[in-house]
Order: C-alpha cells, then sequence, then structure tokens
C-alpha cells in the first residue's frame, strides 16, 4: 500500500512540475508579444484598419500611409539607447 502512494505522490509532483513549466513559457510568450505591440503596436493598428478600409470598399491608402510612418519611428525607437539620462518611459514627455 505504501508503494502506490509513493508511486502516485510521484506522479502529482511531475504532474505540477509540468503546469510551472507550462506557466513559465506562457509568461515568457506574453512578455515577448507585449513588448512586440508595445514598439509596434501602432503599425499594426494602422495595417489592419487599411485592410479594413479596403475590405469595406473604400480606400486604405490613408491608413496605410500611416502605418508605413509609424514603422519608421518605431524602427527609430529602437536604434536609440536609453539611459537613465534620457529614458522618460511611456508618459511622452521629458524629464
Amino acid at each position: 500500500m505504501k508503494i502506490e502512494r509513493s508511486r502516485h505522490s510521484q506522479s502529482l509532483h511531475q504532474r505540477g512540475q509540468g503546469m510551472t513549466e507550462y506557466i513559465v513559457i506562457v509568461a515568457l510568450i506574453g512578455i515577448s508579444a507585449i513588448s512586440v505591440f508595445a514598439l509596434f503596436g501602432d503599425t499594426v493598428e494602422n495595417q489592419v484598419a487599411g485592410m479594413a478600409q479596403e475590405l469595406a470598399g473604400g480606400d486604405g491608402s490613408g491608413a496605410q500611409g500611416a502605418a508605413n510612418t509609424a514603422a519608421g519611428n518605431a524602427a527609430t525607437d529602437a536604434q536609440e539607447t536609453n539611459t537613465l539620462e534620457n529614458y522618460t518611459g511611456n508618459n511622452g514627455g521629458g524629464g
């Protein structure tokens, strides 16, 4: 009887370990997605708006132009080195 409990306990431990690993992986994917959308969110938003306008029979060139501008801004921001002297966070303001 004691052997069966030991096997059952080991099985539960392995299941818990697998769940913990799964949660860590999901958290890392979530953090990565947030980072990508923080950097390229405006680009994606404008591209989707352009596609929606085109599907509705309208002209999506304005949204596509805004997407190109947002992509250029994101590329510029990605190349910029942030230090404690010039970092402003997400408030968009200085100092």
